[in-house]
């Protein structure tokens, strides 16, 4: 691997970015049963000036395929029940392979199908650094600013040492109490006043830059921390902001940071069903009394929270996530250099030599030579991730309803499937 490929992704390769655009249609093949087909626009009939010719010889694999190897492995997962949700596979603009499976809405009959939102969980949270990087590209704020250029009362440790760089590369050295996953919310105002007075609670553990606060109080405290910044420079909230300058410009209809009575009345969001210690599964959003057991989140459930935030729990369907794979490659969101900026190796990653980490993403190299970046997401009641091949023009997409569906292997059998070559399994994140 040459120095260029340490520091960050190859500036060449992202230029053309393979070819990653909005959804197409899908590619001919019977629909299995119990799948629900995807409902996409009609693909176009000429070739699209935005991407690269097609290598000659490259084709689709025939693992991605309808009726592959991938499309058959999910179908045996639901057929266990083991997956609920949509999985997607889009190639240079075309929807390759689109599927869903399960119910959205047991108790209304609302089946699952590709328009359906799903909590994302972390999965969310490279919607912030699009919008603090947005903010640096016209100039407002600087990735080298401190806490304390924007936002009072904190720690004057804080205030002068930790910059927006370490708050998005989870590197700030924070430390913050646990949150209580106890407590339910009941509007924006109250979710928005308890970040303000968490985030103050905060404490410098470590040196800012040393370390990794990635899933810890910490690293949650720092993405809420840039979210006030974003807030304080625009002068809008978290929420609204990305609703309009991240979802709204990248043509993302189906995704918000939706609220608990959204959650409850909208047919288009799919609810999460937490798999409970007698094996049974719950509602979470109509079972405010239940919670997780998962010892990563004991007793969360995602529906007291009213509304998400900065590290988590904003909503998204498989086709916008699609788009805002676009709207990164075109320009939409951010120029190009600035996509490269976010998308480029900042840190050493936890997957091995080849993972590295971005801004609020992990980024690998697979198969000896082929970028990888995107984010995944579990919590109560749903697992999410979606993973961009900028080199061949992939898109990847997996929202599951469930909580205790088997990610990793699903992962794995992704990149095998768009890379026709069999891999390790992919860093999580």
């Amino acid at each position: 691997m040459d120095s260029d490929s340490v520091r960050g992704i190859d500036r060449r390769r992202l230029v053309g970015w393979g070819g990653l655009a909005a959804v197409g249609v899908v590619a001919a093949g019977a629909p299995l049963v119990g799948a629900e087909p995807g409902q996409a626009a009609p693909a176009p009939t000429t070739p699209d000036a935005r991407f690269a010719p097609e290598p000659s010889g490259r084709r689709i694999p025939p693992d991605a395929r309808p009726g592959g190897a991938y499309d058959r492995y999910v179908a045996k997962l639901a057929a266990e029940d083991k997956f609920s949700g949509v999985v997607l596979l889009s190639h240079r603009g075309r929807t390759v392979l689109s599927r869903s499976y399960g119910m959205a809405d047991a108790e209304k009959g609302i089946r699952n199908h590709e328009g359906v939102a799903v909590n994302l969980s972390s999965a969310s949270q490279p919607f912030l650094a699009v919008a603090v990087l947005q903010l640096v590209q016209q100039g407002r704020v600087s990735l080298s600013d401190t806490v304390g250029t924007h936002l009072t009362g904190f720690a004057s440790e804080i205030a002068e040492q930790v910059t927006i760089h370490h708050l998005l590369t989870s590197t700030s050295g924070l430390d913050a109490p646990m949150p209580d996953w106890q407590r339910v919310f009941n509007s924006r105002e109250e979710v928005h006043a308890f970040h303000e007075q968490w985030t103050r609670q905060a404490t410098l553990l470590v040196a800012p830059g040393s370390g990794n606060q990635l899933h810890t109080p910490g690293g949650g405290a720092g993405l809420a921390i840039a979210a006030q910044i974003v807030e304080a420079v625009t002068g809008t909230t978290y929420w609204d902001y990305v609703l309009e300058h991240v979802f709204g410009r990248s043509g993302m209809t189906g995704s918000a940071f939706y609220t608990r009575p959204q959650w409850l009345t909208d047919e288009h969001i799919a609810h999460s069903y937490m798999r409970q210690a007698d094996g049974s599964r719950v509602d979470a959003v109509r079972n405010l009394d239940k919670g997780s057991p998962s010892p990563s989140i004991p007793g969360r459930n995602p529906g007291r929270g009213f509304v998400g935030h900065a590290s988590g729990d904003g909503f998204a369907t498989a086709p916008d996530l699609v788009r805002f794979a676009h709207a990164l490659r075109d320009g939409t969101v951010l120029d190009r250099p600035f996509a490269e900026l976010l998308t480029g190796a900042k840190l050493p990653g936890r997957g091995g030599p080849t993972s590295f980490m971005g801004y609020t993403m992990p980024v690998k190299i697979v198969n000896g030579g082929q970028w990888m970046f995107g984010r995944g997401g579990a919590t109560g009641g749903s697992a999410a991730n979606w993973n961009i091949y900028p080199d061949t023009g992939w898109v990847g997409v997996v929202l599951s309803n469930y909580d205790d569906v088997p990610m990793q292997e699903i992962l794995q059998r992704e990149t095998q499937a768009v890379t026709g070559q069999p891999v390790d399994p992919p860093g999580g994140g």
